[in-house]
């Protein structure tokens, strides 16, 4: 799609008033579709964005990435909404540009405009700024300032609050003005104020008497400025009681004295206007110390022309720019009273709240904050267009009402009672609220959630306080925050309760001070379904895993909780199973919801499961991860009686995981403590009737257990990665024994040793081996080294390298427990096999007796491939007999003898 074609979305009548209006601003506009993701944009939104030049793909890439939590809250939310979202974009040179991004949605599309703001982010804190210098200039100000508007008084300051001798604001709020102007002054003011069309248009300084609430008169200089209030015309009145200075100014004209100590300057002049007298506060003021300015005439020094008897004359106070002696620009309101000897004049210094004032309709207009107003009464009166906006109500709907009136919701959704409300608070404790988080309904009946901070205005009045609210709205921002935190407890795959979340709740229900029932923990694990993985592919697994993920989610109940710990496991928590039956129970519905069949592709794929169970009573102190931990033991102990079955974590299985994980500890060091040695059992050749070879089989004997069966230890050593280095050690002491024993007693003894699968993973294995026989002396050729069928079986490539490696050095090499696996014939024939062992379960089958025909057919395999056959596990006259009759030439048993150090070996059989 062309991305200049942006108004395609537009009738033709209105393309080309929308071409020539984007033509005037400065934002570049853009728009996403929300169904396709396709997006458009207009000229030089690549330079803004950073990527000047790049792609159309790279632009839209850059664009979607900068607006996507736009486009999300834009499906939600209304589509007269308008968003809006600052991103920070990358420029070449590494500076950062900030960008402000605008938009609302047309039907499926959100059509915005990006607006440069580097000029603007500055600004926009100065100005925040400058409104909070201004309120504490206008809240501290000596001089009386009121706010009217359709001439009812909206804001007074604590000046004003005693001018007029009341007691609080709220005594003059909301009242006529009029009611506080004497009668002879009305007619006047009504003049003034009629005079001022255009907001910044100010009276200029004139008299006026206003009455106390007490009714006494009070003389006040006054000035009235037309300003914006909330978005309405108003005015704004500076009052001064000038009483006082009437006084003076009779005073001055039978006095010569001059006031040092006042912040106004005073200037005394001739009748020609040259000064006479210049004061302390004017030598501050006007930047000129008093031996600068006696003498000269008085325009000079205040930099503008000034003729004193001309504001005798007039009688008003004026305010007129005067000049500092550094050129500096001064606002300066100014009176004056004739003496004998000529004038003085009194100078106020209004620089900075003229300044203040001309920015104050600027500063209240820029707010993106919603300001509410709560008089004491605990009514609305009134509210800024931002909080108008954020709350979707008009004016007059919502000035006058108790804010009770609208429902706030706390973080976890409960209803606040009306004296919670943070505005109730404040107005009934005079105590500040900041940046509370509630959710409240908008006009529309849609959710806004706001943070908001509520204030007296008056905190030193008696309670009720009235109250300034002041929130912005965090709508958006919050639901980024939630899918984040969703995305960080949640499987991204299934959408399923993740390890963070499942400990996170295990913790909390088994530490749940109320619980009375046993709590039941469930640890799936799919059986072999890392042949699906391997087989089809991880888009397949994938689509088992969820489909696995949705079953479950739909046989447990709406207060259990399931989740994925990765791979192909899974938990189920369920608070309230009270026995061993009841899990058990589950656990089978869990395995039967597993077994229909799951559709990937043209497959009918089926799954099982191995399923853990541990029930925690009340009371339990184990932490969850322990709890999670015995729930994974007990799902390895139901493997291991065969897959596809549920076992229950219990005293016994803990000994037994307790006694596996000290055992596994001790075999690490058991080498170096010298716990280990070799037993030999002798193989008779059934021709000579001699011992010719002996199998060398690892012991170890524990200093607190004795000795342990192989069947315990060795997979231990295999499941711990000891395999390797213990069987190179046994590999050793073996040869080294057999080696010292042929010396000694000059019989040519050959050893057997036995490999495990994950030695010949090793790919020094081969070195070792050569090592261990160039150390010792035994001759290659005695030593031969067995490796069972299922280990051939598993990678039958890799092995028939490493056994050509091993048969290179001259190494005999044998299939052991031959029988059990699924070797194929092509395979034994292409292996550098010397002898084939039958696996001792075809010696003594089930009733004792051998299985002759599986026997021969064996033995005639080994045969015609050349192939030595050695009988393990010969026990009795019987099972000798038959194995010499069915054509074997070695056999091994207990019938010749149990394994024995090799100094009790016998010479001979």
């Amino acid at each position: 799609m062309n991305r200049h074609d942006w108004t395609n979305g537009f009738a033709t009548s209105e393309r080309e008033p929308l071409e020539e209006a984007w033509s005037l601003t400065e934002a570049v506009y853009w728009s996403v579709d929300l169904a396709d993701g396709t997006a458009e944009w207009g000229c030089e939104l690549d330079e803004v964005l950073g990527v000047r030049g790049a792609p159309e793909d790279a632009v839209r890439q850059r664009l979607c990435e900068l607006v996507a939590p736009l486009v999300e809250a834009a499906r939600i939310a209304p589509s007269w909404q308008v968003h809006q979202l600052e991103q920070r974009c990358e420029q070449p040179g590494g500076w950062m540009r900030p960008v402000r991004f605008r938009a609302r949605r047309r039907g499926d599309v959100l059509i915005g405009v990006a607006i440069d703001i580097t000029g603007a982010v500055e600004p926009k804190q100065e100005l925040a700024d400058l409104a909070e210098r201004y309120r504490h200039l206008v809240e501290l100000s000596p001089n009386a300032i009121c706010v009217h508007q359709d001439g009812v008084a909206v804001y007074v300051n604590p000046a004003t609050v005693r001018m007029l001798g009341a007691e609080s604001s709220t005594q003059i709020v909301g009242r006529p003005v009029v009611d506080f102007v004497a009668e002879d002054s009305r007619s006047a003011m009504r003049e003034q104020l009629a005079s001022l069309a255009a907001p910044g248009a100010a009276t200029e300084r004139g008299r006026a008497v206003l009455r106390r609430l007490n009714g006494d008169p009070v003389v006040v200089e006054v000035v009235a400025v037309r300003i914006t209030w909330e978005g309405r015309p108003a005015f704004q009145v500076i009052m001064r009681d000038i009483t006082a200075d009437r006084a003076a100014e009779a005073a001055l004209r039978y006095q010569a004295a001059l006031v040092e100590h006042v912040s106004n300057a005073i200037i005394a002049t001739t009748h020609d206007g040259r000064v006479t007298s210049w004061n302390p506060a004017a030598a501050r003021i006007y930047g000129r110390p008093a031996e600068q300015a006696l003498g000269q005439p008085v325009d000079e020094v205040v930099g503008a022309p000034l003729d004193p008897a001309v504001l005798v004359e007039d009688g008003q106070v004026a305010e007129a720019t005067h000049r500092r002696a550094d050129g500096a620009a001064l606002t300066i309101s100014m009176s004056a009273a004739q003496m004998d000897g000529g004038y003085v004049l009194v100078c106020t210094d209004e620089t900075a709240l003229r300044r203040a004032q001309r920015h104050f309709a600027t500063v209240v207009d820029a707010l993106a904050e919603g300001v509410v107003v709560v008089g004491a009464n605990g009514l609305v009166e009134s509210a800024n267009p931002a909080a108008l906006q954020i709350l979707g109500t008009r004016e007059e709907d919502f000035v006058g009402t108790p804010p009770q009136s609208w429902p706030l919701f706390d973080e976890t959704g409960g209803l606040l009672p009306p004296r919670a409300h943070p505005p109730a608070h404040s107005q009934r404790t005079g105590k500040q609220r900041t940046a509370q988080l509630v959710r409240t309904r908008r006009g529309d009946g849609s959710s806004v959630w706001l943070s908001l901070t509520s204030r007296p205005l008056n905190p030193d009045d008696e309670p009720p306080h009235p109250i300034v609210l002041s929130f912005t709205d965090v709508t958006e921002s919050r639901a980024i925050r939630e899918r984040l935190e969703w995305d960080a407890t949640h499987d991204p795959l299934t959408g399923l309760a993740n390890r963070t979340l499942l400990l996170r709740r295990l913790d909390a229900a088994l530490h749940a001070r109320q619980r009375r029932h046993d709590l039941a923990v469930l640890f799936i694990d799919l059986d072999n379904f890392k042949v699906i993985n391997d087989s089809l592919g991880h888009s397949a697994g994938d689509k088992v895993l969820c489909v696995v993920s949705e079953r479950l989610r739909r046989l447990t109940r709406q207060h259990e909780l399931v989740g994925r710990l990765g791979g192909d496991e899974f938990v189920v928590l369920s608070p309230d199973e009270n026995d061993v039956t009841k899990a058990q129970l589950l656990a089978r519905q869990v395995r039967r919801c597993l077994a229909d069949p799951i559709t990937v592709g043209d497959r009918q794929l089926h799954v099982d499961a191995s399923v853990g169970i541990v029930l925690s009573p009340p009371g339990d102190p184990r932490p969850g991860a322990d709890v999670l931990r015995d729930a994974d033991v007990a799902m390895y102990e139901a493997k291991k009686l065969g897959r596809g079955r549920a076992a229950v974590f219990d005293v016994r299985l803990r000994k037994r995981v307790q006694r596996r994980l000290n055992l596994e500890q001790d075999l690490r060091h058991a080498v170096s403590r010298g716990q280990l040695w070799m037993a030999y059992q002798p193989i008779v050749n059934l021709r000579t009737h001699r011992v010719g070879w002996v199998e060398g089989l690892l012991r170890w004997t524990h200093p607190v257990h004795g000795t342990i069966p192989p069947g315990e230890f060795i997979p231990l050593a295999e499941e711990s990665d000891l395999i390797n280095s213990i069987g190179i050690h046994a590999l050793r002491m073996a040869t080294r024994e057999i080696a010292a024993h042929r010396r000694q007693r000059t019989l040519p003894l050959q050893l057997k040793a036995n490999l495990s699968a994950r030695q010949l993973d090793d790919p020094h294995f081969a070195v070792a081996v050569h090592d261990a026989l160039e150390q010792t002396g035994l001759p290659p050729s005695a030593l031969c080294l067995e490796i069972t069928e299922s280990t051939l079986m598993q990678d039958p490539e890799a092995a028939e390298a490493v056994l050509n490696g091993l048969r290179e050095l001259g190494v005999k090499l044998a299939i052991d427990d031959f029988g059990t696996g699924y070797s194929a014939l092509a395979l034994l024939h292409r292996l550098p096999l010397d002898t084939l062992k039958i696996d001792r379960s075809f010696i003594a089958g089930r009733d004792g007796t051998a299985n002759e025909p599986f026997i021969a057919s064996i033995v005639a395999l080994a045969h015609t491939l050349n192939l030595n056959v050695v009988a393990e596990g010969v026990e009795t006259a019987e099972q000798l007999a038959t194995i010499r009759r069915l054509g074997c030439d070695e056999v091994q048993g207990f019938y010749f003898g149990r394994p024995v150090p090799i100094d009790e070996l016998p010479d001979a059989a």
